[in-house]
């Protein structure tokens, strides 16, 4: 599961070798000959401005407080302990401060004025609490719940903030959500049984229900008062499903999940009835819904492309192509603003062949 958190223990993951002979110094300087030429001969979007960051980067959070966008990094997998913090320009993308780590980090969640933000520190299955102003990590909490098949903490995923509550999906088989109480910062409860591996996790404010996805296939569907599962949707198809990440649209009640597994598509489902009625074909990891400009946007690591789409007709008004893999999205508050990770490939020693970027695009 290797969007989940590591390359050893994910479904995609991922050292140049340098040479001193005048051979493979020819063959470099043939490649980067080549490269040149393919970057004069591609066309320049002017609405994309690119920055490579660091190693291991995976969600984004915007602080309204801070003017600050966040990036949560794990570093490298590869002989090195603990991840990043990035703190940059919303704008320019130059970096504003940086918190180094003792742990890997991978989700984020801020709070409703963005003076605070929660990022998971997956491997390790605990939560931090992050002064947005700063970059301090405030606290720490380790939120149990056993060991993996390996012997490691059982994984924490996706984090969503609603109220006073956080929830944080548990890549467990079967999976489960910790629910933590912000006041106190300790564990609330636990949702138990939520299929295997919870993965995407989001609040209707529509039906006022937490909905989140698992690796069986499943939309689970939990009441935020009682933490009871009322609901668990499938695809009425009788296929296998991986399903990743979600976005809503709750002025129509459709919720939007990415599908991983062999067939590779988004899903949408209606969510007064609980039924799949759209299949949209292709690769698709991240996915955000823009309400402002009625669109959505889907990341795409195996073409390293980001699809722009009427949300209405579904179909593509626009794509971006990049060269390394599109990861995990953000849209601005005022939705013309569009953000990715983008990731490198893994090497089978878990190192990876260059350090990863951030791309902000401004939409139209």
């Amino acid at each position: 599961m290797k969007p989940f958190f590591s390359p050893a223990k994910a479904v995609v993951a991922a050292t140049i070798v340098a040479s001193l002979s005048l051979t493979a110094c020819q063959t470099r300087a043939k490649k980067a000959e080549t490269l040149v030429a393919s970057a004069a001969a591609k066309p320049v979007d002017l609405a994309v401005k690119q920055r490579v960051l660091g190693d291991g980067l995976y969600e984004l959070a915007y602080s309204p407080a801070a003017n600050a966008l966040y990036v949560a990094s794990a570093q490298s997998f590869k002989d090195v302990n603990g991840g990043m913090l990035y703190r940059l320009d919303p704008a320019t993308l130059a970096t504003k401060g940086e918190t180094h780590t003792d742990l890997k980090n991978f989700g984020m969640a801020i709070d409703g004025d963005g003076s605070v933000f929660y990022t998971t520190n997956s491997l390790d299955g605990s939560v931090s609490k992050v002064d947005a102003q700063s970059g301090k990590v405030l606290q720490r909490l380790m939120l149990g719940g056993g060991k993996d098949k390996d012997g490691d903490a059982v994984g924490a995923r996706e984090i969503f903030l609603h109220g006073n509550e956080l929830y944080v999906g548990r890549v467990a088989d079967p999976g489960f959500i910790t629910v933590i109480d912000t006041k106190s910062f300790k564990v609330k409860t636990t949702i138990k049984n939520a299929g295997k591996w919870v993965t995407g996790i989001i609040y209707s404010p529509l039906t006022d229900r937490i909905y989140a996805a698992n690796g069986a296939g499943e939309i689970v569907v939990i009441n935020p008062r009682s933490h009871n599962i009322e609901q668990r949707w499938r695809p009425d198809n009788g296929k296998e499903y991986l399903f990743l990440n979600l976005a809503e649209d709750p002025a129509t009640g459709r919720l939007f999940v990415t599908d991983d597994s062999k067939g590779k598509a988004t899903l949408v489902f209606d969510e007064r009835t609980g039924k799949a009625i759209k299949r949209i074909e292709g690769d698709a990891l991240g996915i955000k819904f823009n309400a402002k400009r009625n669109e959505i946007y889907i990341s795409q690591r195996g073409s390293k492309k980001v699809l722009q789409l009427d949300a209405t007709s579904y179909e593509v008004k626009n794509s971006w192509s990049f060269d390394t893999n599109p990861n995990s999205l953000l849209v601005s508050a005022d939705g013309e603003t569009l953000y990715v990770s983008l990731k490198q490939a893994f090497n089978k020693d878990n190192s990876t062949e260059g350090p990863d970027s951030v791309a902000r695009i401004a939409l139209k």
